[in-house]
């Protein structure tokens, strides 16, 4: 079990290094002069997905409802 709630927490660092690297990239993008509108809504869409990610994986490592 707990080599499971260490890869759970690995797993939920490396997403949430993920998210901001993505984060920065539509930054980037979104300042750029000549943009690119369907790249910049498939990081968004990554993004989101990365965000659901992470929620899911805090739910797991720290349940808000006693056992």
């Amino acid at each position: 079990m707990d080599s499971n709630l260490h890869s759970l927490s690995r797993q939920l660092i490396e997403l949430r290094i993920e998210h901001a690297d993505l984060d920065a990239s539509i930054d980037r993008l979104a300042d750029a002069v000549s943009r690119d509108e369907l790249l910049l809504r498939r990081l968004k869409k990554r993004r989101l997905a990365l965000r659901d990610e992470i929620s899911r994986l805090e739910r797991l490592l720290d349940p808000q409802e006693p056992a």
